[in-house]
């Protein structure tokens, strides 16, 4: 069944009905392959490090490629989309996840590995984002909401089911198994896409910005290898340094080009807009801090405490679990103390939950660790869930693909910058020492998540820049009256005189 509006072509394999009922089950598919290979690894780091003969520390780079890999190919997903079709691109992406699976699990060395996992992050970057227009275009506004609603569950459960099964899986198997389990689901969301997947493509799309598209990855590249080698005797301060202001001048020659280019990259004008600024800015600065607490969390528990990685695993489950609870309370709790109280607020909590796991050793009993985690979820998620909602507060329809995109992106980069920074703190608080010897390993990482926490506490700071009403539109809170029109309302109500609506600003 094929149609056109407005000189797009539409094309429905076996009808839009059909489409309907499927679509929504790839997209989740899809989702639940990119949430579960962002987490599944964290548990078996010690299990493959002793496997491939390298330190733990040094495994960093696998899961640094893969949140970078999605951060550099997510701002294409669109264009490629509506130039090539959202069936073709959506089959492609499945390929590229399917073969850089098999090539993680099949990998010899750790550089090989990590090529894989760059490969799967191309093909997670052009999944999600695809399947995502391809629900926006099959189904009317009214039944978005139930839609989304449906397809964010396996996004919620790859978080939850990640850590455990990787634990189990290098319990009972060889590491190279966790990457296989991506196999059967992708080979499904294959026979889908061809059967009921739609194809929507645009007649007239915009030249991609090859420019801009060269810059920007070029130069993240190369400072994410800057932050990944960064501390290690065999480099000299002179190849990091001039590494360091190459990586800065192409991130510097981008900013110019896109503010000179009619469809840039990534649309750099839209930080102009307040919250969105405001929300992107605190929001890398807060994952900077707490990117790192996957990474290192299965490494006190397996290396400093000596739980297998199974037991690991299953310890991280209340911190999802905690975050799923919250999604329910977030809305209300947005709704009563608004944006700026609410990111404020949690933000400081946030960095203290990550500073009281220094509090863990082996003297701890499993409930103290179970509580922590608890709460380090559930503060974490009120967190994301309020930089992530306040992106599009101020921000036109028009213009929100394009906010998503630069959102997005500063996500997985400052997630991948995290788990390199956590890295580099731990292994400079190890110094030399074996990292796998666990009465050393113990006092680097309590003071590694001193570090993180305090720089998550600093990233408050930012936040200190938006208005009490900010995000209501959002929320649905009411708004507040400047505090000026405040007192003086609350003086007049003292001595009996009516209120008075305050000006518009």
């Amino acid at each position: 069944m094929s149609t056109t509006e407005a000189g797009n072509v539409i094309e429905y394999p076996s009808g839009l009905d059909a489409a309907r009922r499927f679509v929504p089950w790839l997209v989740a598919v899809a989702l639940f392959m990119e949430n579960l290979d962002a987490t599944i690894v964290n548990t078996a780091v010690p299990t493959m490090a002793a496997g491939l003969g390298v330190a733990p520390l040094s495994l960093k780079a696998v899961l640094t490629s893969y949140t970078l890999s999605l951060a550099v190919f997510i701002p294409i997903s669109g264009w490629c989309a509506d130039r090539f079709g959202t069936r073709r691109v959506f089959t492609t992406a499945i390929w590229l996840f399917l073969i850089g699976s098999l090539g993680c699990g099949l990998a010899p060395t750790v550089h090989l590995l990590v090529a894989a996992r760059v490969l799967q992050g191309f093909g997670g970057a052009m999944m999600t984002p695809v399947g995502r227009i391809a629900l926006v275009r099959t189904f009317p506004r009214s039944e978005m909401l139930r839609t989304m609603n449906f397809v964010v569950i396996p996004a919620l459960l790859g978080p939850l089911l990640g850590p455990v099964t990787g634990g189990l899986i290098v319990h009972v198997m060889t590491w190279r198994m966790i990457f296989f389990v991506n196999i059967p689901l992708a080979l499904i969301g294959l026979a889908l896409t061809r059967r009921h997947m739609p194809e929507y493509r645009d007649a007239e799309v915009t030249p991609l910005d090859k420019v801009g598209f060269v810059l920007f990855c070029s130069g993240i590249a190369i400072l994410s290898y800057v932050l990944e080698i960064f501390g290690e005797q065999s480099n000299s301060p002179s190849v990091l340094t001039t590494l360091l202001i190459v990586s800065l001048a192409l991130l510097a020659a981008y900013g110019w080009h896109a503010r000179r280019t009619a469809k840039p990259l990534l649309n750099l004008v839209l930080l102009k807009v307040r919250t969105f600024r405001i929300s992107v800015l605190g929001g890398f600065v807060t994952r900077l801090g707490f990117g790192g607490m996957p990474f290192l969390l299965p490494l006190l528990y397996q290396i400093g405490l000596g739980y297998p990685a199974w037991q690991a695993g299953l310890l991280t489950m209340p911190q999802a679990l905690a975050a799923m609870g919250m999604k329910v309370i977030s809305r209300p709790l947005l709704k009563r103390y608004g944006h700026r109280t609410t990111l404020l607020a949690n933000t400081i909590l946030l960095g203290v939950t990550m500073m009281a796991f220094m509090r863990i050793d082996r003297s701890s009993s499993i409930m103290a660790i179970l509580a922590l985690s608890f709460a380090q979820g559930f503060v974490s998620s009120l967190q994301f869930t309020s930089m992530n909602s306040l992106v599009y507060a101020d921000i036109d329809d028009t213009d929100a693909s394009k906010a998503g995109s630069i959102a997005s992106t500063a996500q997985q980069l400052s997630l991948s910058f995290g788990v390199a920074i956590g890295s580099l703190v731990t292994g400079w608080f190890l110094g030399g020492v074996d990292q796998t010897n666990a009465s050393a390993a113990i006092p680097a990482l309590h003071d590694a998540f001193m570090t993180l926490g305090l720089i998550t506490i600093v990233s408050s700071l930012v936040f200190l820049r938006l208005d009490p009403n900010d995000g209501n539109n959002i929320s649905d809170r009411l708004p507040l009256p400047p505090p000026r029109y405040q007192a003086r309302a609350e003086s007049r109500a003292a001595i009996g005189v009516p209120e008075r609506t305050p000006p518009a600003r």
